[in-house]
């Protein structure tokens, strides 16, 4: 219920910046909305009861998995808060641990002197008296020597030689009792005044000298390096007795550095030496240390805050000095010769090691990560450019015409395979493109540690960033694309062998596509937590992880797409290029071609003009290579085939010229141009229904253009559907066309039977014409 109240709290609160006049009465509404959880009265229950009855399944559960993420949110805020200000919350402790000690060592000499002053005081009151009366003098004196020692006298005056006894034979537990002892007696003699005053500040000196004395033994034997295991354990023990905790334990965690310092002499790496090897025999040695050192800390000093916070902060230091160690001798050269494996395996090892202390509350991964991540970010760029590099060189020498893989090549799995089910494919690829697979697939076999060093996402957009390159080059291969100004990427600059004929520019989009649709994206789902977590983690865990890891894989994706549309488009404005204008630049599109066709006196034959006769045999070509290259990828052929049409027909939608001398030319249109025009929009419509490459924009697109021309048309007062046929008729022709041009009909007007609907349709249509024309 806490959760659920202060979530409601901050609800209210605005998100954004306050301004001055604003402020306080917001902070007035908070503080009107907070009176109800400060009454004594407050049932949470009731007011859970009151707040959620309206809600409905889905909001309550919508409202709990807000609260969750608010106290996942809450908890990493404060762990950041905590680790922001750690060091100089430990640096301020540890000032006021020895703050404590100094306050207790004036206190100590303040003490000594109260005592010695004490003393001498009592010294010169004996001596007045003497000087008042030699009788009575005598007879004091005589008295005190008269009297018998006490047994505590007598204790007192041999207790500093049992504390030298002791202390040279180092019985540190007998000492310890023996100074333990002589605290009582002192403290039991100023009470009763069973001691003198010069009695009592000798015992008390001698208690002090012989505990300095103790303690300075234990720290020598704590520094010696063979004082190892039970022995340091017991002497810092000890010293912690003393009074000198704060003392006793750094000794501790400098002696467990001075053997971890021993131990690493035997450790000489060499720059032959094995990486891994290395870094494993390096961590050992390291976290082995700080893993006794915990345990030791934990067994002489239990959790006490001061002396814990020292712990983590010693743990940090020698976590700091190996990640320096790693990546002078392991990580360096790996990361700069692109190693991503190799380093990758180092950060592995390390943090393996690292995460046996988490058991012991010390969650070093942080600190070790942080570290790493500049080198494997370094390496991870330079096999990203290795990628890129090595297959631009393979692209000069491609002769794009894909291929099954070289034998020996591991199988892709599809991507919509089940995991584990063993079923694969070989793609069919260009040689530049295999390797650029070949190349991507084991790169993401060594991308294990990326992910809890939060390096997903600049690994997929490493990736995308070599697949765009990889596109560019593809692009430059296109002929003509050199002379796009549009296209300013480096890659122009690259050798790349050009594709010439159809088959091998078609080659291009199938590399292209195949590797954003399913073999890119199947080597980046290696990235998913669902391939790192195992069988133990919770399923619920690993459902959630996915699910928040769907809308930025899916935009990866999007991506990749928007890549190869890249592509797709200059190959259909090169081929529309190649359609509209001849190798002179002069125009197959014109106004002219429709305007003149009313200044013959001669029937036409009826066909298609010859751009759009080419228009489809190019697509037909395209259609046939692409069934041999999409298999499977169907869509992606039919949206080839549906862009480039859009891309004639849409160069002829915004042509100013065509339209300038089709509406406001010298010559106007006249029926028979009219008549070949909608002929030839209504074959564009005909062929592309029947590929089902359609689309409802280039249909809409079409049907504006037969509107204009029908407009400027009807400007010349003549209503245009008095001169042009039924729609059956330019149906027919459509038709008839599309046999002759992939030889699957009759020729049209010469082999037609006259009788036919067709031909009556034709001739009543050329007898409205000529009545027009004449007229």
């Amino acid at each position: 219920m806490a959760t659920a109240k202060s979530s409601r709290s901050r609800a209210a609160i605005p998100s954004g910046p306050l301004k001055e006049g604003n402020a306080h009465e917001a902070s007035t509404q908070l503080e009107e909305k907070l009176e109800v959880f400060r009454k004594e009265q407050f049932d949470p229950d009731a007011f859970f009861q009151s707040k959620c009855q309206s809600m409905n399944e889905k909001e309550i559960r919508h409202l709990c998995s807000f609260l969750l993420d608010l106290k996942k949110a809450s908890a990493e805020e404060m762990r950041r808060s905590v680790y922001a200000n750690y060091k100089s919350f430990i640096r301020t402790s540890k000032e006021i641990s020895d703050l404590e000690g100094e306050l207790l060592t004036i206190r100590n000499l303040l003490s000594t002197q109260a005592a010695l002053i004490h003393g001498l005081s009592e010294g010169v009151h004996v001596d007045s008296l003497s000087t008042g009366s030699e009788g009575t003098g005598a007879n004091a004196v005589s008295s005190f020597e008269d009297r018998e020692e006490s047994d505590i006298e007598k204790w007192s005056v041999e207790y500093p030689d049992v504390l030298d006894v002791l202390l040279a034979e180092r019985r540190v537990d007998e000492a310890l009792a023996a100074l333990d002892e002589g605290e009582n007696i002192l403290a039991e003699a100023k009470e009763k005044k069973t001691l003198s005053p010069a009695a009592i500040c000798s015992l008390k000196t001698a208690i002090t000298e012989h505990r300095q004395r103790l303690a300075d033994q234990l720290a020598e034997a704590a520094c010696q390096p063979s004082t190892r295991g039970v022995e340091l354990r017991a002497a810092v023990s000890a010293l912690k007795k003393l009074g000198d905790g704060p003392r006793a334990h750094t000794l501790l965690l400098d002696a467990h550095y001075q053997r971890f310092k021993y131990n690493m002499q035997s450790l000489r790496p060499s720059s032959t030496s094995y990486g891994g090897a290395y870094t494993a025999a390096l961590s050992q040695l390291v976290f082995s240390a700080i893993a006794q050192a915990a345990s030791d800390s934990l067994a002489v000093f239990g959790d006490e805050p001061a002396y814990s916070s020292e712990l983590v902060v010693w743990s940090t230091k020698q976590t700091e000095y190996f990640a320096l160690l790693v990546k002078r001798h392991a990580l360096a050269s790996s990361a700069a010769a692109g190693g991503l494996r190799a380093a990758a395996e180092c950060v592995q090892i390390a943090l393996g090691h690292c995460s046996l202390l988490e058991a012991r509350g010390l969650a070093l991964s942080p600190v070790l990560l942080k570290l790493f991540r500049p080198s494997v970010e370094q390496a991870l760029h330079a096999n990203l450019k290795r990628i890129e590099e090595s297959t631009a060189a393979l692209a000069a020498a491609d002769d794009w015409v894909i291929t099954y893989p070289p034998p020996g090549t591991r199988a892709s799995s599809r991507s919509n395979a089940p995991l584990g089910s063993g079923i694969a494919f070989q793609p069919k690829l260009s040689s530049s493109a295999h390797r650029f697979n070949s190349m991507v697939q084991d790169f993401f076999e060594d991308v294990g540690p990326l992910l809890s060093m939060q390096l997903g996402g600049p690994t997929l957009e490493g990736l995308l960033q070599v697949f765009t390159s990889y596109v560019n080059l593809l692009i430059s291969a296109l002929p003509g694309s050199m002379e796009d100004e549009g296209n300013f990427d480096d890659s122009r600059n690259k050798i790349v062998r050009m594709a010439e004929t159809e088959a091998q520019q078609i080659a291009l989009l199938a590399n292209v596509s195949l590797l954003s649709d399913e073999l890119l994206p199947r080597a980046a789902m290696k990235l998913s937590p669902l391939y790192f977590a195992g069988g133990k983690d919770d399923p619920r865990k690993r459902a959630s992880d996915r699910q928040n890891r769907q809308p930025e894989q899916r935009e990866w994706k999007r991506r990749l797409q928007r890549v190869v549309d890249g592509l797709r488009d200059s190959f259909c404005r090169q081929h529309a290029l190649d359609l509209i204008f001849t190798e002179d630049g002069d125009t197959h599109l014109s106004a002219e071609m429709y305007i003149s066709m009313d200044a013959t006196v001669e029937e036409p034959e009826w066909f298609p003009s010859p751009i759009f006769q080419e228009l489809f045999a190019k697509l037909s070509r395209i259609s046939s290579i692409a069934a041999d290259m999409f298999v499977g990828r169907e869509r992606f052929a039919t949206l080839l085939l549906m862009r480039l049409t859009e891309t004639v027909i849409l160069w002829l939608s915004d042509d100013q010229t065509f339209w300038d001398d089709i509406e406001e030319g010298p010559k106007p249109l006249g029926p028979l141009g009219l008549q070949q025009f909608y002929l030839d929009m209504e074959f564009v419509i005909h062929f592309s229904s029947q590929g089902r490459y359609l689309s409802r924009h280039l249909h809409q697109v079409i049907k504006d253009i037969i509107s204009r021309a029908m407009n400027a048309f009807t400007a010349t007062g003549i209503d245009p559907y008095s001169v042009l046929p039924e729609d059956d008729w330019f149906a027919d022709i459509a038709q008839d066309a599309i046999n002759r041009l992939t030889g699957r009909g009759r020729s049209i007007n010469g082999d037609r039977d006259l009788n036919s609907p067709t031909a009556s349709v034709s001739a009543q249509s050329m007898s409205s014409i000529r009545s027009h024309g004449s007229s």
